[in-house]
């Protein structure tokens, strides 16, 4: 018996300590985590304690919010206001910027360094992704899993354990195949009308050929790259005629993502956006809900959306 339960588990605060000495980022990580926990909680109670639904209010970008996405986003927030390290937090959730009062220092999950001098405004956020230090996302299924980068790291995976309530060290080093993985296509194919016609050309390509690639959608854009950073393949949400800057929110959708990605080896573009081809991390946010398009994956699957484009006649980035 005691030959399966490992004496020795690297815990998430262990990790973060061991990696960075830095205690503060301990701490929000330690936040994050306590949130994560009680939205597990949460997310397996949601029938019985009748979560399901929507709360009868849109959030900032005009969707309708869910009574799992408004509780959620209050565990969030009380667990990072009192964390005693943030300054600023953002939220889909919320329209304006949540300011933490003076005496807490510090920033949210997508860490971003603040300026000298700054005592944390929205202008600390509003830069591009070379400024993030920190990023990371949790996947909630039967196994709830939290993966993060530092800046300049590798991309690090942890699993939370019910036993013991922590989140433990379980993927590491983590990297998108180098082959490509598998031959999958992750988009809404139900905006292909919209599409340009490089990207309409390269989602035929996937589905064409010998060997036709498999379509895999969620609509989640947590599980998809977490399926794609796991397994390979490519996820596509591009701008196009009805959403000209694209759907994902840039800030905290975008380049936390991209960060991750890149730093796994894969490539994360934006595709054909605001005349060039360029890097999500390169995009500089407008405001803290603004929106970005997105195309993530491997080399070779990158290469085939770089190649529509080029026979089209657009300049593309070198693998």
């Amino acid at each position: 018996m005691s030959e399966s339960i490992d004496v020795d588990a690297q815990t998430l605060s262990r990790y973060v300590m061991t990696k960075t000495r830095d205690t503060d980022l301990v701490i929000l990580m330690n936040a994050l985590a306590t949130s994560f926990k009680l939205i597990t909680s949460a997310v397996k109670r949601a029938g019985v304690a009748k979560l399901y639904g929507l709360a009868g209010e849109v959030n900032s970008t005009g969707d309708d919010q869910k009574k799992l996405d408004v509780m959620s986003n209050d565990m969030m927030i009380n667990a990072l206001v009192n964390s005693g390290v943030c300054s600023v937090l953002v939220s889909e959730e919320n329209e304006d910027p949540i300011f933490v009062p003076p005496e807490k220092a510090g920033t949210i999950f997508s860490v971003y360094e603040k300026s000298p001098g700054s005592e944390g405004t929205v202008d600390d956020l509003l830069r591009s992704g070379a400024h993030c230090v920190c990023a990371g996302y949790c996947a909630y299924s039967s196994a709830v899993e939290l993966v993060f980068t530092f800046r300049g790291g590798s991309v690090e995976g942890f699993c939370l354990d019910p036993t013991i309530g922590e989140f433990v060290h379980t993927r590491i080093n983590m990297k998108i195949p180098e082959d490509g993985g598998k031959r999958i296509y992750s988009c809404n194919e139900g905006n292909y009308n919209y599409w340009d016609k490089p990207i309409q050309d390269a989602v035929q390509a996937f589905k064409g050929g010998e060997k036709p690639y498999s379509a895999r959608y969620v609509g989640s854009m947590v599980a998809d790259i977490h399926r794609t950073l796991l397994y390979g393949g490519i996820y596509i949400y591009p701008a196009d005629n009805k959403n000209t800057q694209g759907k994902l929110r840039c800030l905290y959708e975008g380049i936390p993502m991209a960060m991750i990605i890149e730093q796994a080896g894969g490539i994360a573009s934006t595709g054909l956006f605001n005349g060039k081809i360029g890097r999500v991390l390169e995009l500089n946010p407008e405001h803290i809900h603004c929106k970005c398009p997105i195309i993530m994956g491997g080399h070779r699957d990158i290469g085939v959306v770089y190649e529509a484009y080029k026979a089209s006649g657009v300049d593309v980035p070198e693998l």
